[in-house]
């Protein structure tokens, strides 16, 4: 079998890596015990780097296109596909050993994503800012004037309300994750919904200031840090 190649954001940080949404598939293809490789493409040329390869852009929220990573070429069946969670489905059905949408569960996990998401959302512009400090100087820059777009500037006007909001936004998923039996948002079973928290939280802890990731890790006893964890060892990745 031929690696698939994973298409990633570059960084200045150790190890490069640091955008939740590159994750989820390094994630997903570790825990199938897949091959890949990983290509790093500085921000400012995702558009270019992904239209030379023929990759499929996305829309945004005013139905103009914006080239995006992840993608993921597979050469062994010839396809190449944008999305995280396009990119797990694909996997899954591609690739079924060790299957991360059990039972019949893609349907509920797609609609536990977009959920999980629209709670960490009013929290994006001080994320947004530490993600800008990681970055090169130019590219940073270019990241501003892309994200700007969706989320106006200024980014860090609200800095302790948009803590706030994550933080109940967090105890909201708290409290999903209290109604199962099991370590896994689906009890005893790993599953893609569990990849999705790891990877914000994967974000958080490698763009955020040592005191803030520290933050997070207090919250709901210290749940958020031991779920990274244990997501980070169910699929090989520490």
């Amino acid at each position: 079998m031929l690696p698939l190649v994973l298409y990633d954001i570059l960084s200045e940080l150790p190890g490069n890596n640091w955008s939740s949404n590159p994750a989820k598939p390094r994630f997903v293809m570790s825990y199938k015990g897949l091959p890949f490789v990983t290509l790093w493409v500085e921000y400012s040329e995702i558009s270019i780097a992904m239209k030379a390869i023929g990759a499929k852009p996305n829309k945004r929220s005013d139905g103009s296109d914006v080239y995006t990573v992840p993608v993921l070429s597979d050469p062994n069946t010839g396809v190449l596909i944008s999305d995280s969670l396009e990119i797990a489905s694909y996997l899954e059905k591609t690739y079924p050993e060790k299957p991360i949408f059990p039972n019949n569960s893609e349907p509920l996990i797609r609609a536990f994503d977009s959920a999980h998401f629209s709670l960490i959302r009013p929290a994006l512009k001080s994320l947004f800012t530490r993600t800008a400090e990681v970055l090169s100087p130019p590219n940073a820059k270019f990241f501003i004037k892309v994200r700007s777009i969706d989320v106006p500037l200024p980014w860090d006007a609200k800095y302790d309300e948009d803590w706030n909001l994550l933080e109940k936004g967090y105890n909201t998923v708290y409290e999903w994750h209290q109604k199962t039996d099991g370590n896994w948002f689906m009890g005893d079973t790993f599953s893609y919904a569990d990849i999705v928290v790891a990877c914000e939280l994967l974000w958080y802890k490698r763009v955020l200031k040592e005191d803030e990731w520290v933050r997070i890790s207090s919250w709901n006893g210290g749940k958020w840090a031991q779920i990274l964890a244990d997501v980070e060892k169910e699929c090989k990745l520490v």
